[in-house]
């Protein structure tokens, strides 16, 4: 049968959940497939971020196969890409990337990257077809949470009323436009606001927002069980970077201790070094490291000068 590609609706979730799981759990060589990624919810918080870019490949009105395209701002990521075992090596994966490249085009995405497993031939090969060209190692790295808990509600975009939460996002835009034009996370702000994912926490001085963190937590998150998962952070870049990420990393810490999180997992770009040491130097150690693929080998803002916590997964 001859596949189809269309918008993915809420009700195709369950099974787009199901075949995510079971091949990402087949590729790995789990004994229980379907156990991948325990109480994580990434195919419904994708979903409801942005249904316009969520995916469905069809094959004969059946599901086998899904992707999200993700738009922060003009920078553009997508995934999870899943194709069900049985139709792998089939061209699936190819529908599914045809369109996502058609809605980055509709969307004005000017660069835009992938998290795939460093490993994959299989998975660099077809990434590399469509103009993706491996570059420097991502880090998924996590540590045990041993902060005071302090809730530090003063500093969390959901402690702010109507007007301040507007002037919070418009302040955070032109932070990662600072860091790389056309950068915007308001949408994955947005999200956690309004599907209670976690929160976004606030670094400032004065009145002015230096650093922001957009940060899951717990089951039916992007996060799990027991844990805090910082999906973006960045601080303005230039002098006092180095200071400022810092207080960006303790503040995650307080907050997930406030929240019960026992691990506080972030990740990060080999490429922006001193990023990369000082989370080492927090005490971050690495889990799964993966590789990050950019359209036409931009190296968009994954470079030493950019303090950003992300892994495009």
């Amino acid at each position: 049968m001859p596949i189809t590609v269309a918008p993915l609706t809420e009700a195709q979730i369950p099974a787009a959940e199901r075949i995510f799981r079971l091949a990402f759990g087949t590729f790995l060589g789990l004994p229980e497939p379907l156990d991948f990624s325990g109480d994580c919810a990434y195919t419904r918080t994708r979903w409801r971020s942005d249904p316009e870019g969520a995916l469905a490949a069809l094959r004969d009105g059946e599901l086998v196969g899904a992707n999200f395209a993700v738009r922060w701002g003009r920078f553009g990521i997508f995934g999870p890409l899943s194709v069900h075992p049985d139709l792998w090596d089939q061209g699936v994966a190819r529908h599914l990337l045809d369109a996502t490249m058609a809605h980055f085009a509709a969307w004005g995405i000017t660069d835009a990257g992938i998290f795939t497993f460093a490993q994959s031939a299989k998975h660099i090969g077809l990434y590399l077809s469509y103009g993706f060209y491996p570059r420097f190692l991502t880090a998924l790295m996590a540590k045990p949470v041993a902060a005071p808990a302090d809730a530090a509600a003063h500093a969390c975009l959901s402690a702010l009323d109507a007007g301040e939460r507007a002037a919070a996002l418009a302040a955070c835009a032109a932070l990662t436009d600072a860091i790389h034009p056309g950068l915007d996370l308001g949408g994955e702000m947005r999200a956690v606001q309004a599907h209670a994912l976690g929160d976004t926490l606030l670094v400032r001085d004065g009145d002015a927002i230096v650093g922001f963190a957009v940060c899951h937590l717990g089951p039916d998150t992007e996060a799990g069980s027991g844990v805090c998962y910082a999906k973006f952070a960045a601080v303005a870049p230039g002098a006092g970077a180095a200071a400022r990420f810092d207080r960006l990393l303790a503040l995650c810490e307080r907050f997930a201790a406030a929240r019960g999180a026992a691990q506080l997992v972030a990740g990060i770009n080999t490429a922006r070094e001193p990023a990369y040491r000082a989370l080492l130097a927090h005490g971050f150690r690495t889990f799964v490291q993966g590789v990050a693929m950019h359209r036409d080998n931009q190296p968009a803002f994954s470079h030493p000068a950019a303090w950003v916590i992300d892994d495009w997964r």
